[in-house]
């Protein structure tokens, strides 16, 4: 196990300096000029060039990226160009925000899915199954920026239930945005949960445990789920990965104060450092969640060895 760590440690190198290649020419390929957003468009050449020059932007486009991979070797991800501070600070300080939308949003999928996908498998091709892919279908395909609102609109501008926006009213804050985070996540594996479901109990030793006695509830939870757990594991972790991605619109849809808006706000003022950061910050994510994925594998099924070709 430690020899696939490491190994999947070093694979991480060659994705990160490509994540960092072209996030860094693609946002300087964005049209617009980070200059007029700090000065205005009616700002002096004189105070456009002295500006550049302080920040490093006159430079070639290939200095300024070889001089971005050095500080960003010794750790530094740069400042901000428009407030002026570290981009490690200004991610620090969003990150509760989003972590506590993203752990509400992956805890209401979980609770939704998983019962709906073990309901959905027993009554294998009855009415509640359609009734409950068909929701699950109609969760999926609803986008975060159509949801948002239609909650909005529903539970606090018609009901009154919760707060439209921000994150000053505590939980009754986090409730619209976790679901409008969490419902798509939640579609997929409830139906990853049912089909996997449904193939492990056409296993032998389920038919055996059945024929046993091993009454519904045992053979189902007990027997049938570990099993059932691996496919959808990865997908768990990989749509977890996806919930800072996506937090990024439901940010903008409830102005929660996290990474989402943090960098929509650099997007518009052209802050190459603070979007650069967030990206890199965000593709660290997904990749520590499909490592934590491939080493829960081992727990749920002892069976699985992680040999040297890993």
């Amino acid at each position: 196990m430690s020899k696939f760590i490491l190994n999947r440690l070093l694979q991480f190198i060659p994705t990160v300096f490509g994540v960092v290649t072209l996030t860094f020419f693609f946002i300087h390929m964005v049209p617009g000029d980070p200059l007029e957003a700090l000065l205005g468009e009616d700002a002096l050449a004189a105070d456009r060039a002295a500006l550049a020059a302080k920040l490093g932007l006159d430079k070639p486009i290939w200095e300024q990226f070889t001089t971005y991979l050095y500080h960003l070797m010794q750790g530094d991800l740069g400042t901000s160009l428009y407030s002026g501070r570290p981009v490690t600070n200004l991610i620090l300080e969003r990150l509760p925000a989003t972590a506590e939308l993203a752990f509400a949003a992956l805890f209401f999928a979980i609770v939704l899915s998983f019962p709906m996908g073990v309901f959905a498998a027993q009554r294998r091709k009855q009415w509640p199954d359609k009734v409950t892919m068909a929701g699950s279908l109609l969760g999926f395909s609803m986008p975060n920026f159509w949801l948002g609102p239609l909650l909005i609109m529903f539970f606090s501008l018609w009901l009154g239930w919760l707060p439209v926006s921000g994150r000053d009213d505590g939980l009754w804050s986090l409730i619209l945005p976790a679901i409008t985070l969490g419902t798509g996540m939640a579609a997929v594996l409830s139906r990853l949960v049912r089909a996997s479901l449904l193939e492990v109990m056409d296993a032998d030793y389920i038919r055996t445990a059945r024929a046993k006695g091993v009454n519904k509830h045992t053979l189902v939870w007990h027997h049938a789920m570990r099993n059932a757990l691996l496919p959808v594991v990865t997908v768990l972790f990989l749509q977890a990965g996806t919930l800072l991605t996506g937090a990024i619109l439901t940010e903008a849809v409830f102005s929660w104060p996290g990474l989402g808006t943090l960098m929509i706000d650099a997007l518009n003022q052209r802050d190459y450092a603070v979007v650069q950061g967030g990206v890199l910050f965000i593709a660290m994510v997904y990749l520590t969640m499909t490592l934590l994925a491939d080493i829960l594998y081992a727990f749920i099924d002892p069976r699985i060895k992680y040999g040297k070709g890993a």
